[in-house]
């Protein structure tokens, strides 16, 4: 038998098939339109969400030569906060879904703030009153759309992360649920009694007969409509994309980190069966849940990544495809002390200044393509530097443990050996690659009963490649105290 995972993305929707032993047989992925109508504002069509997951569903079926039939399960994983509000009865958005990125509400945000809402905020849900979480989002739908709010409360709309919205879909609106990882991330979930805060929804405004039931990561989410795919498949695992991250790295014990590198880089401790509460600005999330117990972990969330990749190809024209910036890099002239701190969008953890926008620093006449490259990629070890420290200050646990490593960027030789070397400790970069799909299939695949349990997945790990540190621990220190100043100055 074997699993399929669909893996929705911020910019792409993506589906594997894996064999019951987990190994990739086939995949099939489809962009769709980002959409911004105001600054600052990110929306999506959740039509053409889901028209996407649904046709690369059918065509990875199709490309591993199997039927709806062969599937024994299918696990979902999600980009994570974006929210949708729909018709119950027709299945209709009443607006389009705003994405995690969006920071429309961050007037509503700095309000609470001001009033003192958020120690109660972060010591119920673990998270920051920022404009990154869904009940802002939710709340400002609820209030712009004529009549939405009466509707709520009498039970005919229906309140989701992406993850909530699929499953409405796939199963014909029969199973309006969310796994635990994902109300997490709403600003409306309880993460210490394991329920909706009546006193959150309260103060967001958003009623709670519209929100989904919340299960565990590995479990009963009911069956496809037969006439999808050509039967009805089970579904029966869903988290959200960095923990699902954290699942497919096998980060099962306490102490143990994956740091994700794409658009822009998460990085989960995982705590265990303690949620700390952190006096360093990051978050407490929920990691998996399984039979009815959350697993915590400590989350740091940094906004631009691979994005400044991106950057110095579409917005500076110095490079033509990323995978050019390794051999910039290692030209770069090594008596420049060039800086830059790629603050594009405002800063996340530990500093949360949305506010705040990108510097450079140290520049001379004789900067040039290669020392912005390889101040690009830097930033990214540094930004995780500050990322664990702010971690081992929160939890004794996190020690100097070895960080493992997913996502674009983790491709990067050069940038790994450096972020091994600002880090202070091991970086392993794993065989199998597509973590966040291969965390979603065996959580799927465990409440199927075809998966081991997560002590023996753990086993089945496998190293690729594993970088140790190397640079000497005084010029460790002292680059990255020349990074902490000029992150001051762009404070």
């Amino acid at each position: 038998m074997t699993i399929l995972a669909i893996d929705q993305g911020t910019t792409s929707s993506r589906a594997i098939v894996f064999s019951a032993d987990l190994s990739v047989l086939a995949v099939a992925q489809q962009e769709f339109p980002q959409q911004f109508p105001a600054s600052g504002w990110v929306e999506h069509d959740p039509a053409d969400i889901w028209s996407s997951t649904a046709a690369v569903t059918r065509a990875v079926i199709e490309k591993a030569g199997l039927r709806g039939a062969d599937l024994a399960a299918i696990g979902i994983t999600n980009q994570r906060e974006t929210t949708v509000i729909w018709d119950r009865a027709t299945g209709q958005p009443i607006h389009n879904a705003i994405v995690w990125q969006d920071r429309r509400t961050a007037d509503l945000c700095a309000a609470l703030k001001a009033q003192g809402h958020e120690p109660a905020v972060a010591a119920t849900t673990g998270l920051l009153l920022d404009p990154y979480f869904s009940a802002t989002k939710a709340a400002w739908m609820l209030d712009q759309v004529e009549g939405a709010h009466a509707r709520a409360e009498a039970g005919e709309l229906a309140f989701g992360t992406i993850d909530s919205f699929l499953i409405w879909h796939l199963t014909g609106g029969e199973v309006h649920a969310t796994d635990a990882t994902n109300a997490a991330r709403t600003m409306l979930y309880d993460i210490h009694r394991g329920c909706w805060s009546p006193e959150l929804c309260d103060l967001f405004r958003v009623p709670m007969a519209m929100l989904p039931e919340v299960r565990d990561s590995a479990g009963d989410y009911g069956t496809t409509r037969p006439d999808l795919f050509g039967a009805a498949i089970p579904i029966r695992g869903v988290a959200g994309d960095q923990q699902a991250a954290a699942v497919g790295q096998a980060c099962f014990r306490p102490g143990m980190v994956k740091s994700t590198y794409g658009t822009g880089c998460f990085a989960l401790l995982n705590t265990g069966e303690r949620a700390v509460q952190s006096q360093n600005r990051l978050l407490t999330t929920i990691a998996y849940q399984l039979n009815g117990r959350p697993t915590y972990a400590l989350e740091g969330s940094i906004f631009i990544a691979g994005a400044v990749v991106q950057w110095l190809r579409d917005g500076l024209g110095l490079i033509r495809e990323a995978s050019e910036t390794q051999a910039l890099a290692e030209r770069a002239d090594p008596a420049q002390a060039l800086v830059l701190v790629p603050a594009f969008t405002g800063l996340g953890a530990p500093y949360w200044r949305p506010e705040s926008r990108g510097a450079i620093f140290g520049l001379t006449r004789n900067s040039g393509p290669a020392e912005f490259a390889r101040a690009a990629l830097e930033s990214v070890g540094h930004q995780t530097r500050d990322l664990l420290d702010a971690m081992r200050a929160d939890w004794s646990g996190a020690g100097d443990t070895v960080l493992r490593v997913d996502g674009g960027m983790a491709c990067s030789n050069w940038t790994m050996q450096f972020l091994a070397d600002m880090i202070g400790a091991p970086v392993d970069r794993p065989r199998v690659t597509e973590t966040t799909a291969l965390g979603a299939a065996y959580l799927a695949g465990l409440a199927a009963g075809l998966c081991p349990d997560p002590e023996q997945f753990g086993h089945q790990w496998t190293l690729e490649r594993r970088f140790q540190p190397r640079m000497p621990a005084d010029e460790r220190e002292s680059r990255h105290a020349r990074w902490q100043r000029a992150v001051a100055a762009t404070l």
